[in-house]
């Protein structure tokens, strides 16, 4: 989910022009988890206790991503385990929304180096605008901190190779939040993949759909400028890199990508500065009032003034400069060939996927919101060659992100050191592979030639991951 994305209510229930104008941005959908069925044990356990004395952690970026999942989230679930010593944002009044919508009475700063000093965290989990994240990650562990990063880790392969610097003369701990590997029908792939289920697996096909709502609002943001966000083949597309790269336990090692933008930006005949006092609001199916949603009313219009970041900016502003249509073909170090695809402007959501393996095929479509009926849960199809289909129902997972949240949550607050069979965890080194993807899909589609990953930063493709 994007950054500034808030929660809100079922789309089911309301009409499209009316979820358009009262919530502006995509729901999350409760995924589906296991007719083979999951058992009970797929879904969230109770809260685990937290090992040894609270963790001192502060936040960087308070838009609504830090503020809601690594802000009153975690003090919701882990306020034990867990103490905020210090909100950095560079807007004064967002700061002081923060802290009260997460709920705790910390120092607040405008000055990241002085948060550092004063408040002295042990770790500092950084929600910034994407192409700043380099230098508060750095910064963080030059002063002795480890870092949680939202993704993606960075933005270009410059800042990726100063961030690899940075930890090696630091050697201060990353970890990048890349939660979709903790939904329980992603780990569920997984697990069948890692026990051999269709054998040796020889190319993957993946599309993704980001229908009009979730997908209108990456361009009413700051994501729709490259410069900002280094485009959805890094900003959106890093979490779909690294869902393949950990199912596939590999490295990619060549991108060849394509990409445009076709249907945002100037493909329009009409446009304004932003969705508020716009004279083409009752013409534009993208139209949305954003001061129906209080808590984002409170947090970015309250507190325009103080650094001019317009929330509901227009989806047709011809300064937007990213692809809307993406598609991909990527070469892994132990040989498997991807095809990938990303469409931003489709009338439902989720993913189709299929492993094609030397003994079957494990496939599923996964629906996280559509307009015609609600599934029931998420169905993974495993059919043998020369054999029979099996169809395996998992249920929904509970919180965000199909339940990746809590389960995310629970790993870096709670029981850091349990073990990690399905290696869910995500460091740097899987937070930047992910990036380079998308990286190198940038300048392949910019380009129009093929990218080798060995070429952008000193991180060299490994067959089978580290």
């Amino acid at each position: 989910m994007a950054k500034d994305i808030p929660r809100t209510d079922d789309p089911h229930e309301l009409s499209r022009r009316q979820f358009i104008r009262t919530t502006g941005g995509v729901v999350t959908g409760s995924l589906l988890a296991a007719p083979v069925v999951s058992s009970a044990s797929e879904r969230v356990p109770p809260p685990p206790q937290a090992q040894g004395p609270r963790k001192r952690i502060a936040l960087v970026g308070t838009g609504i991503r830090g503020i809601s999942m690594w802000g009153r989230e975690v003090m919701a679930g882990s306020a034990d385990a867990v103490e905020y010593v210090g909100l950095c944002d560079i807007n004064p009044g967002r700061l002081a929304f923060a802290k009260g919508h997460i709920g705790v009475d910390c120092p607040t700063f405008t000055d990241f180096d002085r948060m550092l000093v004063e408040a002295r965290p042990e770790t500092v989990i950084v929600t910034t605008v994407d192409a700043t994240h380099d230098q508060f990650i750095v910064a963080a562990m030059e002063a002795g901190c480890d870092v949680i990063t939202e993704k993606p880790l960075t933005t270009d392969e410059v800042k990726c190779q100063a961030i690899l610097d940075a930890q090696q003369r630091t050697g201060r701990d990353i970890v990048v939040t890349h939660n979709y590997r903790y939904a329980p029908h992603r780990a569920r792939m997984k697990q069948l993949l890692m026990d051999g289920r269709i054998g040796r697996v020889t190319s993957v096909d993946f599309h993704w759909y980001l229908d009009v709502y979730h997908g209108a609002d990456y361009f009413r943001r700051w994501h729709g400028k490259e410069r900002f966000s280094g485009t959805l083949f890094v900003h959106k597309a890093c979490h779909h890199f690294d869902l393949l790269n950990w199912w596939l336990d590999s490295d990619p090692a060549q991108v060849y990508a394509n990409g445009a933008l076709e249907y945002y930006g100037s493909n329009n005949d009409f446009r304004h500065t932003q969705c508020r006092g716009c004279p083409h609001q009752d013409g534009c199916e993208h139209y949305w009032d954003i001061t129906a949603n209080e808590t984002l009313t409170r947090l970015y219009v309250d507190n325009e003034q103080h650094d001019g970041y317009i929330r509901d900016g227009c989806v047709w502003d011809e300064a937007i400069d990213i692809f809307d249509k993406m598609g991909a073909q990527i070469r892994y170090a132990n040989g498997v060939q991807v095809s990938y695809s990303c469409t931003t402007y489709s009338p439902y959501e989720g993913y189709r996927i299929a492993f094609n393996g030397t003994e079957g095929r494990l496939e599923a479509w996964i629906k996280e919101r559509q307009p015609w009926e609600e599934a029931p849960a998420d169905e993974i199809r495993l059919t043998d060659n020369f054999g029979q289909t099996e169809i395996v129902r998992i249920e929904h997972g509970d919180g965000g992100h199909g339940g990746g949240d809590i389960r995310l949550h629970d790993r870096l607050f709670r029981t850091p050191d349990a073990p990690d069979p399905l290696q869910q965890a995500a460091g740097f080194r899987d937070g930047a592979m992910a990036v380079l993807i998308g990286v190198a899909a940038r300048q392949s589609a910019r380009g129009g030639q093929p990218v080798e990953i060995a070429s952008l930063t000193s991180l060299t493709p490994e067959a089978v991951r580290p």
